[in-house]
């Protein structure tokens, strides 16, 4: 081993260390990708070419694993509520915040179940960031009702019953992106205090022929 791997960076971490904590992210959105995020550790740790021990020291729970994997979308997403609650068009900060979110499903396939967990073992200042989170899309929900953009009857669980829409079909369909902004301009016009405002993106190109009868079957298979 080099002298260069036995000095600690600014993080606390030998070059090595570092090295090794990277190959593990990198395998492991890739394997949340394709299994889920229930997938075995040992499952990341060989994609990663590391022991299983050494995944365990950097991560010791599969919650501090998929939090760190996704940090930097949970990050994006978090960015995004700040800049809508900023916005003095409560609809335009909310409607950029639902294309935000549902862009990363589509580019991070490991990401929305990630994000839909809601990560129950977060320690407590993680639950603290999730209620702020709650409170702070509350009151943008509230904003956009009062001017009269968004319907009366709008509930916090509609939003999560389209993202579950879209999770499901990014995962079935993870290219099509036509497909999911086709379908995000549909929910976004559902929610509307009145039915349609522009167009919608052009359409997929899809066909009843062509639809997945399960989530890891491909098109026309």
């Amino acid at each position: 081993m080099g002298e260069s791997s036995r000095i600690a960076g600014p993080d606390g971490l030998r070059t090595d260390a570092r090295r090794n904590r990277g190959r593990i992210l990198v395998a492991a959105r890739a394997v949340f990708a394709e299994h889920g995020i229930d997938a075995p550790m040992a499952t990341v740790a060989r994609r990663a070419g590391v022991g299983v021990a050494t995944l365990y020291r950097h991560f010791p729970t599969r919650d501090a694993l998929v939090r760190a994997a996704f940090a930097e979308q949970m990050k994006t997403c978090a960015g995004a509520l700040t800049e809508a609650l900023a916005d003095p068009d409560p609809w335009e900060g909310f409607q950029r915040l639902i294309e935000t979110v549902c862009e990363l499903q589509r580019e991070e396939r490991g990401f929305p179940a990630a994000f839909l967990a809601a990560f129950p073992d977060s320690t407590v200042q993680h639950a603290r960031a999730r209620e702020q989170a709650e409170r702070d899309l509350m009151t943008l929900v509230r904003r956009a009702q009062a001017a009269g953009a968004l319907r009366a009857d709008f509930h916090p669980s509609d939003l999560t019953v389209a993202l579950l829409a879209h999770c499901g079909l990014v995962t079935a369909l993870p290219h099509d992106r036509a497909a999911s902004r086709r379908l995000v301009a549909y929910l976004l016009q559902s929610f509307r205090t009145e039915a349609v405002h522009g167009p919608l993106p052009p359409p997929s190109a899809l066909s009843l022929g062509t639809v997945p009868l399960a989530a890891d079957s491909s098109p026309g298979r």
